[in-house]
């Protein structure tokens, strides 16, 4: 497939102008400056006249005891910086990250609405863009003549929009208020004329904002499905939702955005578990700091841990696990739950029958070291789960997600070339003999 898009050292920087807190001057400070100027004009007249520039007063005829001094001050702000990835024709891309990470600048750009401060963006393609509600239509025109509208801006004739304009007013459900103003619409009519004018017209490449959360679920879902037709018609596909499971549905491969700069690009699983992890290490930040017990850190070892993440079935893990206590825990419990991709508990242990101690009176940093031996568990996705309580029923940190893993098939355990049972949680190993 041929390269649609190319985004190389994209940034876009704003100013930022702040008015600084006024400062002003107090009924006490006018006394006091008054009482010390009044000595002065005794002392040294000559040093008066040199000081009187520097008067705290709004004018010299009518002094003011609240004198307001705005100070005003500004600063940069980059939204992007150093974004670079290629698009190829047909491709599906879904860009998520929190909120203020930089994606509807990213779009914006990419739609040619704004322009970038530094890097290039090289399209090549009709593209047709759906951001916010309120953009892209003219207020004071129909439904109607808004299709057409949007038709010409995108380079199609008249005769090629009339084609597509059945299609356009089946799918929004609109028919009744066709030649309604757009503003008298509501944002879900709004919403759903815009995406179905974006979608038909047959862009080469559909640019789409979380503007689809205004529509109910049903549309939403009728909204993807378009969206997966018009990939598999060889389209270019860019959509930004806080909706993970619409991202997963839809997009091949994606693009986490934190803070203006890529976090990570890659295919759509593996990005979706990088944006999960950093939401939970960022909301762990903070709840750590207020907690006098805590997890800090858990990680897998590389004893037998592979950089891609994966780990032979059969084969052991040892997990890495930083604890701060302090003497108000007197029984430290440790758990760990190993879950699968469902969110299902496969198997868990505790420290039960190999207990800790931590020095009494003092804060301590316990560092643990798990090895889980044999891990015969059906290949798959699976994470680790955490918690730390004082005894087994007061609970004093969790850590969802503190890890995760990946078990393929290899042959420390078992050869099998066929796939598992869809409930099967564990393997067993066999041997078999005909007689």
């Amino acid at each position: 497939m041929s390269t649609v898009i190319t985004v190389e050292n994209l940034g876009k920087k704003y100013t930022l102008r702040h008015q600084q807190r006024e400062q002003y001057t107090a009924l006490r400070d006018v006394i006091t400056n008054g009482i010390t100027n009044f000595g002065k004009k005794l002392l040294s007249p000559l040093r008066l006249r040199s000081k009187q520039a520097f008067t705290t007063h709004s004018s010299p005829t009518s002094p003011s005891l609240f004198t307001l001094h705005p100070s005003p001050a500004s600063e940069e702000f980059w939204a992007l910086k150093d974004v670079s990835f290629e698009v190829k024709q047909g491709d599906r891309i879904g860009i998520i990250g929190r909120n203020g990470a930089g994606k509807s600048t990213l779009l914006k750009i990419l739609s040619r609405i704004t322009e970038p401060t530094t890097g290039s963006v090289r399209i090549k393609g009709r593209v047709a863009s759906l951001l916010e509600v309120g953009t892209g239509f003219h207020p004071e025109l129909t439904g109607r003549e808004n299709i057409f509208l949007n038709g010409a801006i995108l380079g199609m004739g008249r005769a090629e929009i009339k084609k597509k304009f059945d299609e356009i007013v089946d799918f929004s459900e609109i028919e009744k208020f066709l030649d309604t103003p757009v503003k008298r619409y509501s944002s879900g009519m709004y919403v759903r004329l815009a995406f179905a004018v974006a979608a038909h017209l047959e862009p080469e490449i559909l640019i789409v904002d979380e503007v689809l959360a205004v529509g109910d679920a049903q549309f939403q879902k009728k909204c993807l499905g378009k969206m997966e037709d018009a990939g598999t018609e060889g389209r270019t596909i860019i959509f930004v939702s806080h909706n993970i499971q619409s991202i997963r549905q839809l997009c091949t491969w994606g693009i986490v955005l934190k803070n203006g700069f890529t976090l990570a690009i890659d295919d759509i699983s593996k990005v979706v578990d990088i944006y999960k992890s950093d939401v939970i290490i960022e909301s762990r930040k903070t709840n750590i700091d207020n907690k006098p017990d805590a997890i800090l850190n858990a990680c897998l070892l590389d004893n037998q841990f592979e950089d891609s993440g994966l780990n032979c079935l059969g084969c052991d893990l040892s997990l890495l696990i930083d604890l701060k206590l302090t003497s108000e825990c007197i029984v430290p419990h440790l758990s760990i739950g190993l879950y699968n991709n469902s969110d299902e508990l496969i198997a868990h242990v505790i420290n039960n029958d190999e207990p800790f101690h931590i020095q009494h009176g003092v804060k301590s940093k316990v560092s643990v070291r798990v090895d889980l031996l044999n891990i015969n568990l059906v290949p798959g996705e699976y994470h680790i789960n955490l918690w730390l309580g004082d005894g087994e029923s007061i609970e004093l940190d969790r850590f969802e997600r503190a890890s995760r893993f990946h078990i393929y098939q290899g042959n420390t355990l078992i050869k099998r070339s066929s796939n598992y049972p869809a409930h099967a949680r564990c393997v067993i190993a066999s041997n078999w003999k005909y007689f």
